[in-house]
């Protein structure tokens, strides 16, 4: 049996891809061998090629030393909160979105395409745009430093109902009209058939809403006054600021709370990745 040649195109390609992924990833070492130093070390000859023996050190004090917060705030109960946002945006934003562009799809709604288009001019509001009313909003509903008040406000945009309302106007007619001959009412339509025929897109909005609400820093900044209350990439800025004066700045402590925000997102984005893929292909057909 012959065996398969390698091409000299092929070779070339996964050598690209390959430095340019190490490349990527660069940063990213270079912050795991400064968690690994001390932070004199860290001070006094920034990053390395050597790694230390501080990395067991170093993530037990992000996770639970409470240092740099007036209350005792910590990376465990950061993590949480973001995990929350992370969560609750990224559901809040399918359901939403799913049930704005059922309604919009398959109803006949004499101002379906008008109502349609006045939600998709929301996605030329951003929350940069609209971040002083809704903050006030948010301020005289009481919401402050509450998980309410994190997550609701960021779901209102058209980003999940215009690529479910793509999705939606793919599906062939034939089942729309094969599933009201069998008596299925709007609402078993929508669990029965809609969602579970939905699942790559849901899975492919999941990815991409839970990163965006992961990496917020703007709104949580502005609400959360609380610490305890404070997500990881809101709390990293926090230790950063408070590490002034005479004492040595606690690297290893914020480069690990950095590199334990990368993790979820990371590991999301890897175990959805087919169904991203296919989420978005499938989107289009």
């Amino acid at each position: 049996m012959q065996k398969p040649r390698l091409r000299l195109s092929t070779v070339l390609d996964h050598v690209i891809l390959i430095i340019g992924s190490l490349f990527m990833m660069l940063p990213v070492l270079m912050l795991l061998q400064m968690t690994s130093m001390p932070d004199l070390v860290n001070m006094k000859n920034g990053p390395g090629l050597s790694f230390g023996s501080q990395l067991d050190d170093n993530f037990l004090k992000a996770m639970l030393k409470a240092d740099g917060f007036a209350g005792a705030n910590t990376g465990l109960n950061m993590l949480w909160n973001s995990l929350i946002l992370g969560f609750g945006f990224a559901i809040g934003k399918i359901v939403l979105g799913m049930m704005a562009a059922y309604a919009i799809v398959y109803f006949r709604l004499r101002f379906a395409s008008f109502a349609f288009w006045m939600i998709f001019t929301t996605l030329l509001l951003p929350l940069e745009v609209r971040i002083l009313p809704s903050y006030e909003i948010v301020q005289k509903l009481g919401m402050l430093n509450t998980y309410q008040g994190l997550i609701v406000p960021l779901i209102a945009s058209a980003t999940a109902t215009f690529f479910f309302r793509q999705y939606f106007r793919s599906i062939p007619e034939e089942l729309v009209e094969a599933a009201r001959i069998d008596g299925a009412g709007p609402v078993k339509f929508f669990f029965d058939i809609l969602v579970p025929l939905s699942r790559t897109m849901v899975a492919a909005m999941f990815i991409i809403m839970f990163v965006y609400g992961w990496n917020q820093y703007l709104w949580p900044t502005m609400i959360t006054t609380d610490e305890g209350m404070f997500t990881l990439v809101r709390g990293i800025k926090q230790i950063t600021q408070m590490l002034e004066g005479n004492q040595i700045p606690e690297y290893g402590r914020a480069n690990m709370l950095a590199l334990i925000a990368i993790l979820p997102p990371v590991l999301i984005v890897v175990f959805f990745q087919s169904w991203f893929v296919k989420g978005l292909t499938e989107s289009d057909k």
